[in-house]
């Protein structure tokens, strides 16, 4: 893949990831109207379909992509969650819930830059699996349904808490068995 390259974020991929900043910036002003709501939710998480997509399918993958994606998408999952608890529109334990896979990497992503440090590197590849793509899409409905129809609320916060937790245990495995 490379070294980071701070002009790989002007390519389309790049601009794709960096989209959910302002995103992320307007959901808050926008979270109390659940149309514009959900188009905002929307934009964000076909921008973050589409990145990778488009970044596989020109042959576009760097570095800095592969940085700066979980980092747009923890900005805009973050802005997110901070509105709809001040709101009251989600439970603290629904942020709980939807947090499990990001507290079980946090670990992670320190004990691999501790490694990298002492010049050890592993070769695992940082790229999302299915488990992490199946919490993603249960994080966005959860808060889907705390935006508009809050009766499924709770059936997908524990759900994307447990595959949250099965991504979080990938992620680890794959680069512990890569040391």
């Amino acid at each position: 893949m490379g070294a980071y390259r701070g002009r790989d974020l002007l390519n389309v991929p790049g601009l794709l990831s960096l989209s959910r900043v302002p995103l992320a910036v307007l959901f808050p002003f926008v979270a109390d109207r659940p149309g514009i709501a959900l188009l905002v939710l929307g934009a964000a998480g076909a921008s973050d379909v589409l990145d990778g997509w488009y970044a596989r399918r020109s042959g576009q993958v760097t570095a800095t992509g592969a940085a700066i994606d979980p980092v747009t998408d923890k900005i805009f999952v973050t802005s997110m969650v901070t509105t709809l608890l001040v709101q009251g529109a989600l439970p603290w334990w629904a942020a709980v819930a939807l947090a499990v896979r990001e507290i079980g990497e946090v670990p992670l992503v320190l004990w691999v830059a501790a490694m990298r440090r002492r010049g050890r590197s592993g070769g695992g590849h940082p790229g999302a699996n299915v488990a992490g793509k199946l919490t993603t899409v249960l994080q966005f409905g959860t808060v889907a349904c705390a935006i508009g129809a809050r009766g499924w609320c709770p059936v997908l916060a524990g759900m994307a808490a447990c595959a949250g937790m099965v991504a979080a245990i990938s992620y680890w495995r794959r680069e512990l068995s890569s040391t």
